[in-house]
């Protein structure tokens, strides 16, 4: 009997199938794949970085691809792939952090709300639409402005606008989900609306949660490039692909490689994320058939 045949005989688990889908995705298995060398990259800087990002040559200004600096120098000598590096270990943190900072509170938020129903419900939804109305951009103008340019700021600053649509999402699976005959069955058990919530409802919103957190890392990234492009996210010494690019953007006519370095480096970032972010989607929607 054949795998197939096994398998269809034994049952697949959810999970299981939602896996065997997405390997069958070339285009998400290969942005998963460059996801995580990426991220290995970014783990491994400080070891594999060819020059100290902080050492300048003011001697040698900026100079093209060589066969001592791979991706050329900046305008004070400094070595460009060692600063995408470590470039790229900031932008990541910011994306993969910041996300985190807005799957926590959504998540949290979209359940309870979801779960209690009624004024409750009404109350903290119409909350999230107050919030959905403001300027949040200047938000974390005003953020940075007051309390200074902190990286762990940024990371808080960026996850507490993002958690909005996470929270709607989540809220309307759960509101689905209670109504399923095994909330009923916990419910009449005697269960706790806590323990309801830990072991019932969250980890069967895992699913939409984790295609929309694939799709939440990419915005973080560009807003964190945008916020460095306008000066009030990552400050030199240290560097953040968004950063780098505005300063590229800068210099572009006579410097082009400062621009397109960095920017290529965060494209390959983004198309990673939402290949990924699209095969996990198709491969986690019930709807679509086996073949």
């Amino acid at each position: 009997m054949s795998d197939e045949a096994l398998q269809a005989e034994r049952g697949v688990s959810l999970w299981r199938d939602a896996w065997l889908r997405l390997r069958r995705n070339r285009l998400a298995v290969a942005g998963g794949v460059t996801l995580i060398l990426l991220c290995v990259l970014a783990l491994l800087t400080p070891w594999i970085a060819p020059y100290d990002y902080r050492a300048q040559d003011l001697a040698l200004g900026a100079s093209p691809p060589s066969a001592a600096h791979w991706l050329g120098t900046d305008t004070l000598g400094r070595d460009l792939l060692t600063h995408v590096l470590w470039g790229g270990r900031i932008s990541l943190a910011v994306g993969f952090v910041a996300t985190g900072v807005a799957l926590l509170i959504g998540v949290l938020y979209g359940t309870i709300a979801g779960y209690a129903g009624g004024r409750v419900d009404a109350v903290m939804m119409r909350l999230v639409d107050i919030l959905y109305a403001l300027p949040f951009m200047i938000f974390i103008i005003l953020l940075m402005v007051i309390f200074g340019r902190n990286l762990v700021l940024l990371f808080l600053a960026i996850g507490a606008v993002e958690w909005l649509t996470m929270a709607r999402i989540v809220r309307g699976q759960v509101q689905t989900l209670k109504q399923q005959e095994f909330i009923e069955a916990a419910v009449s058990l005697g269960l706790s609306r806590w323990t309801i919530i830990r072991r019932h409802l969250i980890p069967n919103t895992l699913g939409p949660v984790i295609v929309y957190t694939t799709l939440t890392i990419p915005s973080v990234m560009l807003l964190e490039a945008f916020l460095s492009f306008l000066g009030l996210g990552i400050q030199p010494p240290a560097s953040s692909w968004g950063l780098l690019i505005s300063y590229g953007a800068e210099t572009m006519e006579e410097y082009p490689w400062l621009l397109i370095f960095p920017g290529v480096a965060l494209s390959i970032t983004l198309f990673s994320l939402n290949f990924l972010g699209d095969g996990l989607r198709d491969a986690l929607d019930p709807r679509i058939a086996k073949d």
